[in-house]
Parts: structure tokens; C-alpha cells; sequence
């Protein structure tokens, strides 16, 4: 079965057809069981996006103008080593879908492409009867059609001997001309009926595979007989029964190179009672290999499936308890964490002491919003300054919050104290960050996938590159009002700058008269072997900003540190937060800096950083790109390839240890705090043991491939 994400991409093509109903076909099928079945099978379905069709006058121009953001939307699912599923549409979705694959492949080798069809769609425009552009695809993958369409395929077309029809049985003579032409071979549907479909998909499956570096599955639901799926766009009599063409899919569906599947021409108008749907969810469970119920995908995680926002994509462990460096799922298995919760965990799991503040706390008072005071809060408030070297602190709840209390502050302080005009303040930021995903946050994001369908942005943003501070010192303007930058880049890929680079950031910040403000939601208290990571480069920013650890693992705190003179800008009213403050956050948060400071947990993670890094680059393993990081905030950088971060992360799972990728390439080891040497050495020892069973210097890169996708 395959064990990759599946990435659902709907193409709501119309306009290659005549009749336009297919367009409202994913939509359809977005709203169907299809998902739910793929994941109770034990795959991680995920719905990317529908991508429409943009209303043109021009047929040409509107199938263009879907296939191209549908070819780069499949070119960037496949080279991240997830698995598109693409759903039509009319037929002429394809275009864009198998060029996107190739695309993808191109650097390793041809692709290969098993085409299911009543019709052969090789028409061209001299050969088409109707004009339709849903008969075309196959001839404009193969290089022969409309010349827009047709370079979608940017000068590489499908090599005709690695590509197959099956299924045929309604088509013109031009375009058998042309597949014989070329040598396309086609298993018509009285080839089928006097061979028998099983011997047939494995000679398709054979030409498809040869010498090829991935395969692809398109299916016109046409092919099926109509008496089973009348929810079609060109129904055609007869064909294919749905169970005989399931079963032969199944049968190619454990082949690691298969790469891609596309099921198009569903046409929800014709299918007055789910029949088509039912066979599509047939077919793709068949061509997955997820025709059976897994147990464990009962219970409680059915009901996180159906009732839950799909906006995480979690690794397959259900954890239910927690203790220091460990935590147990639900039958019993212990893990060696090497993710504290991106850095929220750095005192390890239930720590006694703050368990017993925030038991005691909780019985006594909890929340009263900032209407009134608590005896909590101002005592964090001094702690904090006192820890960090700040003057004043704005308290939060999440990062996130934090980070959007910041850029209010500057942006004042811009307008009411360096003078600039209130809609021309700039704040810089650097390629690469994470602070958050608000909308304001991400219109500092470079990553595409957090912008992606959630603008406009509001204005006031620019970027540079992280790690050059002589490009801070070229952005900045007479506008510029701060800069926003983490001290080393998590979320980001355990990106440290160069030595210098922070202090050198300080200094320009100072004689520009702009705010430097340091996100150390993940950095700070502890992590990098210091309390603030800043302090290595003996930097004290303008503005701080704190989060995760400063709950203890416990609960959501946060808080904006800054000079009195930038937080003054605040008034009664311009910022406020309902639990922002609550006396129960502030009890655990006081509780977790006591436990920072009193058992010396940054001094720890300087000195068990170094040795874990030590052991880290011990490893010899040709997968190994880099190992990087500062203290207990580390990353293992390993080559692009098919062996993703994603993949050694779910097999150091089933070794026994938590961790988590980042950017497709980077996995992270960022244990909590109290984590000790024999710990460290377990979780090296399961890295070597995953390394090795994916491929030492002896594995060929085919085996890799193999252990990768089987």
C-alpha cells in the first residue's frame, strides 16, 4: 500500500467539453465519502485546493489557463515525495497534470503513463471532428496539438514508448493514424474481452515501467460501463465493469514507482444517484491499495478525520501520555521525545513542580480578564525584566500573538516617535522565517504554501536574505521603523547565521534609528544554551518576544518585551487579550523560569547540545547532508532525494523516538532540556539503525527508490 501523503487536487475543467458539467466535479467529490474511505484504508488524504476555470471567451486560452497552474501545483506534490491525486474535470485536465508530473522526473528520467479511455483523446486541430479539447490531451502530451497547450510540456514530450491506452472503444481514424505513428500501443476493447483485463494492465504496467523513472494512471470514467457510472462527460455503451478494472488496478498499485493517478469527466449532473461517485472512490481505493478497513483507523481517530480541520498532517501515533524525555501512546508504547513541542516542552512532560503550581493555582484563581488586577502577573512581569534585560512587558498567549503585538508596537513607535507618515512604515524581515501565520504574519512569509489563496496582504513588509547583514544595511530607508529576525531560524531549517551576524544586525539597527526585535518564541529560555539566544553575540534587542517554553509545557503564555520607551506607546484600548495575563498563566510561567534558572537547564543545553552535535556528525552515511544548530536546537540536513525527512522521521517512529521534519529535508532534534547523555545516545543510535535499513553507501539508488515508495 502506498505510504505516502495523497494530495488531492481537483481541476474543474468544463470548457474542453462541449457540456460543461464535468466543471463542477471535484467540488462533487470534495463533498463526497471519497476522502473518508481513502483514509480509512490507511492512507493520509489530503484536499490541496480546487483549481477553477477562469471564465474566457476562448476555449484555448481557458484550458490553458487551468493546466498551467495545475502543471506547477503537481510538479511541487511530487517533488516533495507526496502523491497527487488529480480530479476532473473533462479530459483535458491531463494536460496539465502529466506535464506537471514529468516535469518533476525529468531530472531522473522519462515518465511513463497507462491511459484508460473509451476515446484515445489524440485528435489535434486538423484531425478533430467537434473542436473539443477534451478528445486532444494525449496528442498535446505526445507533442501534436495546439502549440500554447502543447508547451506546457517545455520542450520534452511523453516518449510514445512508455506510454499505453486501454480501454478504447470509440474513436476517429486521424487520431489511431497518429498513436500508430508513433507507436503509442493501444489495447482496444476487444483485445480486453478476448485477452481478459489482468493480462492486459500487466503488459500495459510493463511498458509504462521500462525504463522509466515513475509511472502514471489516468482514468476516463467513460471507460466504465454506463450501466455503472452514467455520471459521465461522452458516455460510450458498454465497457469495463468497475469491479473487473478495481481489481486490476490493485494489482499494479504495490509498484513503487507508480507517481501519479488522475480520474477525470465526472459529471455530478449525470449522476442522479451517487453511482459514478461510488465507482470513483472504487477505483482510487483499488489503485492505492486501500480497499480494506484498517482497524486502527476506528475510533478515536475517525472522529479526528471527520470532525477536524485537515490543516495538520500528523505522524501515525496517537500519544496519550507523558513523563520528562517520554511519552506512551494508547497501547502502551514509549517514545523518547526529540521534539519537546517545538521548544513548548523544554522542561520535559509533567514536570512535578509545575504540575503542582498549576494544580494549587487552579483551585484558587484562574482567570479575570485585564479588567483587574491579579497578584500573579506583576511578579512575572519583574521576573522577566529581570531575566532577559528588558523594561517592560505586554503578556500573550501564543507566539503568534506575541509576534502581531510586536509589529504594532513598531509600526507606533515608526509613526509617533520616529516621525514616519503612519501608511509608509517599514518592517523588514528574512527569507526563511516562521513567526506565526496570520495574515499579517505571512505577508512577511516566503513559503509559499502559508500565502497560498489567503490575500490581499497588508502593505508595509519587505524581505532579505537571512544571514547578510550588510543586505539589512542596503534595505533599510528613511521608512524603515524595525527589524524583525530570529536569531537562528527553526521552523526554517535550524538555520544558523554567521558568527557576528546578530551583533553586526544590532549595531546597523542602532545608527539607522530601527527597532531590532528578536522572535525567540523557540530560541529563547534555555534552548540554545543560553537563556536568551541573543546573549551569545551579547545582543540586548530593542524588542523580545517569548513563547512555548515560558508555558512549561503547561499552557499557552506568551509575552512582547521591549525598552519602556517603545511600550509606552501603548494606551488603555490600543491592545488588549481576555486571557492575555490570567493569573493561572503567569503562577506556571513564574514556576517555569524558577525551574530554568535553579536547575541551570541553558547551561545543560550548551553542554549537551555540543555533545549531541558531536555525535551527530559521527555519523557516516552518504544520506547526510549537514548537521547544524546551537545547543538543543538541532538540525540533521539530509540530501534531496527519495528518502525524505518525512520518511526517517516515521521510521525513527517505529525505533522508538519523536521527532519531526521541516522544508522536506531537515529533521529535528530538539529533546526536552532535562534530556540526558544516555538519552542522546539512544536517539543516535535509532538514527543509525534508520539510516541503515534505508540505504548505506552500498544501496543503489534504485533501492532507495524501492524502499522509499514500496
Amino acid at each position: 500500500m502506498l505510504n505516502r501523503t495523497v494530495s488531492i487536487v481537483g481541476a474543474a475543467s468544463g470548457r474542453g467539453a462541449k457540456d460543461h458539467g464535468c466543471e463542477a466535479g471535484p467540488e462533487t467529490l470534495r463533498r463526497s465519502d471519497l476522502a473518508t474511505r481513502l483514509w480509512r484504508g490507511g492512507l493520509d488524504p489530503i484536499w490541496e485546493a480546487i483549481i477553477p476555470s477562469e471564465p474566457d471567451d476562448d476555449d484555448i486560452a481557458a484550458v490553458r489557463n487551468l493546466c498551467a497552474p495545475l502543471s506547477q501545483r503537481v510538479r511541487s506534490i511530487v517533488e516533495r515525495s507526496a502523491f497527487p491525486l488529480v480530479l476532473g474535470g473533462d479530459h483535458s485536465c491531463a494536460i496539465g497534470t502529466w506535464s506537471g508530473v514529468a516535469a518533476a522526473l525529468r531530472s531522473r528520467g522519462p515518465l511513463g503513463l497507462i491511459w484508460i479511455d473509451a476515446h484515445m483523446d489524440a485528435h489535434t486541430p486538423c484531425t478533430t471532428p467537434s473542436g473539443a479539447l477534451h478528445g486532444m490531451p494525449l496528442a498535446t502530451l505526445l507533442g501534436h496539438g495546439e502549440a500554447s497547450l502543447v508547451a506546457l510540456m517545455e520542450g520534452h514530450a511523453l516518449a510514445p514508448q512508455h506510454v499505453c491506452v486501454i480501454g478504447v472503444r470509440s474513436f476517429e481514424p486521424g487520431e489511431a493514424e497518429l498513436l500508430s505513428r508513433l507507436g503509442v500501443r493501444v489495447f482496444p476493447a476487444d483485445e480486453i474481452d478476448q485477452r481478459g483485463l489482468g493480462e492486459v494492465m500487466a503488459e500495459a504496467h510493463a511498458i509504462a515501467t521500462r525504463d522509466t523513472a515513475g509511472f502514471g494512471v489516468t482514468i476516463d470514467l467513460d471507460v466504465v460501463d454506463p450501466a455503472e457510472a452514467p455520471g459521465v462527460g461522452s458516455p460510450v455503451p458498454w465497457g469495463l465493469e468497475c469491479a473487473a478494472l478495481a481489481h486490476a488496478l490493485a494489482a499494479v498499485s504495490s509498484d513503487p514507482k507508480l507517481i501519479a493517478a488522475e480520474i477525470a469527466e465526472y459529471n455530478p449532473a449525470a449522476d442522479t444517484d451517487n453511482r459514478t461517485a461510488t465507482v470513483v472512490a472504487d477505483l482510487a481505493t483499488a489503485l492505492f491499495g486501500a480497499g480494506k478497513v484498517r482497524d486502527d483507523r476506528r475510533g478515536i481517530h475517525e472522529l479526528e478525520w471527520r470532525y477536524g480541520a485537515h490543516n495538520y498532517d500528523p505522524l501515525p501515533v496517537t500519544l496519550v501520555r507523558g513523563e520528562g524525555v517520554h511519552v506512551w501512546d494508547e497501547h502502551g508504547r514509549r517514545y523518547l521525545d526529540m521534539m519537546s513541542a517545538y521548544s513548548a516542552v523544554s522542561h520535559g512532560h509533567c514536570h512535578p513542580r509545575l504540575t503542582r503550581v498549576l494544580a494549587q493555582q487552579a483551585g484558587t484563581l484562574n482567570v479575570t480578564s485585564r479588567a483587574y488586577r491579579n497578584d500573579r502577573l506583576p511578579i512575572l512581569f519583574e521576573r522577566l525584566c529581570e531575566v532577559t534585560g528588558q523594561e517592560a512587558v505586554l503578556p500573550a498567549n501564543t507566539g503568534l500573538e506575541a509576534v502581531e503585538v510586536a509589529l504594532k508596537a513598531a509600526r507606533k513607535w515608526g509613526a509617533k516617535v520616529k516621525g514616519v507618515p503612519q501608511d509608509e512604515v517599514e518592517i523588514i524581515a528574512c527569507d526563511g522565517n516562521f513567526h506565526g501565520r496570520s495574515i499579517a504574519i505571512i505577508a512577511m512569509s516566503s513559503e509559499p504554501q502559508y500565502r497560498d489563496g489567503f490575500g490581499p496582504y497588508p502593505p508595509g513588509f519587505k524581505r532579505i536574505p537571512f544571514g547578510d547583514a550588510d543586505a539589512l544595511e542596503r534595505a533599510i530607508t528613511p521608512n524603515t521603523v524595525a527589524f524583525l529576525v530570529e536569531p537562528i531560524q527553526g521552523e526554517g531549517g535550524i538555520i544558523v547565521p554567521p558568527a557576528g551576524y546578530l551583533a553586526r544586525c544590532a549595531e546597523i539597527c542602532r545608527r539607522h534609528d530601527v527597532l531590532l526585535i528578536c522572535d525567540e518564541v523557540q530560541t529563547g529560555l534555555g534552548r540554545t544554551g543560553r537563556m536568551l539566544a541573543s546573549q551569545h553575540e551579547g545582543v540586548r534587542p530593542d524588542g523580545l518576544i517569548l513563547g512555548k517554553a515560558l508555558g512549561g509545557g503547561m499552557l499557552p503564555v506568551s509575552a512582547f518585551l521591549a525598552r519602556r520607551d517603545v511600550m509606552d506607546i501603548f494606551r488603555p484600548g490600543d491592545h488588549g487579550s481576555t486571557f492575555g495575563g490570567n493569573a493561572l498563566a503567569a503562577a506556571v510561567a513564574l514556576a517555569a523560569i524558577d525551574v530554568l534558572l535553579e536547575d541551570r537547564l541553558p547551561e545543560r543545553a550548551a553542554e549537551l547540545g555540543e555533545y549531541f552535535i558531536r555525535q551527530l556528525q559521527a555519523i557516516e552515511s552518504p544520506l547526510i547532508r549537514e548537521v547544524r544548530g546551537l545547543g538543543l536546537l538541532i538540525g540533521v540536513e539530509f540530501e534531496a532525494g527519495p528518502v525524505t525527512a518525512r520518511l526517517i522521521c516515521e521510521k525513527l517512529l517505529e525505533h522508538g523516538v519523536l521527532s519531526k521534519d521541516t522544508h522536506h529535508t531537515v529533521v529535528r532534534f530538539a529533546p526536552p532540556l532535562i534530556v540526558t547523555r544516555a538519552q542522546i545516545d539512544e536517539a543516535v543510535m535509532a538514527l543509525r539503525t534508520v539510516l541503515q535499513e534505508l540505504g548505506g553507501e552500498e544501496e543503489s539508488a534504485e533501492a532507495l527508490h524501492e524502499l522509499t515508495f514500496a
